[in-house]
């Protein structure tokens, strides 16, 4: 039994709005990534787990407690990141902080501070005169100060530069290694892919796959893009192959394990150069979705 259980879970808006039927765990000392576009469902998943809200079916527990019965109970042992931080704009940064620790019980801030460093955070401006990046940071300090056992983070990278992007997944890593149990919505495929075990697709409400990420890694196409010296050539060739896409003379083609037969097929014709690339996880994200990345 997982840490976090999600099982068979529905909050209907109207209008195919909400999540439906939705399942799905995450184990001890493990990332989920929870994946999918904004309004697929994310966040209103993850108020379920907080026990902001009660699904209309099915339940949700952590720790085997549910989420909306005991959830004051449940949101002692979590650390929480929301994909909108509600913030008292008058106070500094460390009063907020402060004040989440002192609404946690916390007593020592030694944590706190070794995040802010981390971070590069100086808290003692005003939260209203404050930039998106910096009151994302602030948010990480107080879903992390605490060291909690289980974390839940919506778009936990959210206004963050690229360096303190790398910094946060640098800090996810290092949870994980001290055995935390991570569920974290994100849209920025990369994050997913540098810092989860799993991924759970989500889709217009529903869960499309769940999947390993090493098993993601190790199903990635070769994609070729092939250019030919005459766009007749590009044609011919484009129409005797799968998995292909034309632009002019250039042809872009998956390849998953068939390469010598590809090779083989390929030099009947004349052709220009060979570029090659693996494809990406957003690629198969959009795969997952239906949707080719030419098609966007």
């Amino acid at each position: 039994m997982g840490i976090i259980e999600v099982s068979n879970i529905t909050k209907d808006y109207g209008n195919n709005k909400g999540v439906f039927d939705v399942t799905f765990s995450v184990n001890k000392g493990e990332i989920l990534g929870f994946l999918g576009p904004n309004g697929a469902g994310k966040t209103t998943t993850i108020r379920q787990l907080m026990g902001f809200i009660k699904p209309d079916k099915g339940n949700v527990k952590i720790n085997g407690l549910d989420c909306f019965d005991k959830a004051e109970e449940v949101q002692k042992v979590l650390g929480y990141l929301p994909g909108e931080i509600a913030f008292m704009d008058d106070m500094t940064g460390m009063e907020f902080i402060k004040f989440i620790g002192n609404m946690k019980g916390m007593k020592d801030f030694f944590s706190a501070e070794e995040l802010m460093k981390f971070f590069e955070l100086d808290p003692s401006g005003k939260i209203k005169k404050m930039s998106k990046g910096m009151k994302q940071k602030i948010g990480i300090v107080c879903a992390f100060m605490q060291n909690p056992d289980i974390l839940i983070l919506d778009e936990p990278t959210s206004g963050l530069d690229p360096l303190m992007q790398n910094k946060f997944v640098e800090l996810i890593l290092k949870e994980r290694d001290k055995g935390k149990t991570i569920l974290m919505s994100s849209h920025i495929f990369e994050e997913i892919e540098n810092t989860c075990d799993r991924v759970a697709i989500i889709k217009e409400g529903h869960i499309i796959a769940i999947e390993d990420m090493e098993k993601l890694r190790e199903n990635k196409h070769k994609i070729f893009q092939v250019t030919f010296n005459d766009e007749n050539e590009a044609i011919k060739f484009a129409e005797a192959t799968k998995k292909s896409s034309r632009d002019g003379n250039i042809v872009d083609i998956k390849v998953s394990k068939n390469i010598d037969e590809f090779i083989k097929t390929l030099s009947k014709y004349v052709i220009k150069y060979i570029n090659i690339r693996t494809q990406t996880l957003e690629e198969l994200f959009l795969h997952y979705y239906g949707v080719e990345k030419n098609d966007k």
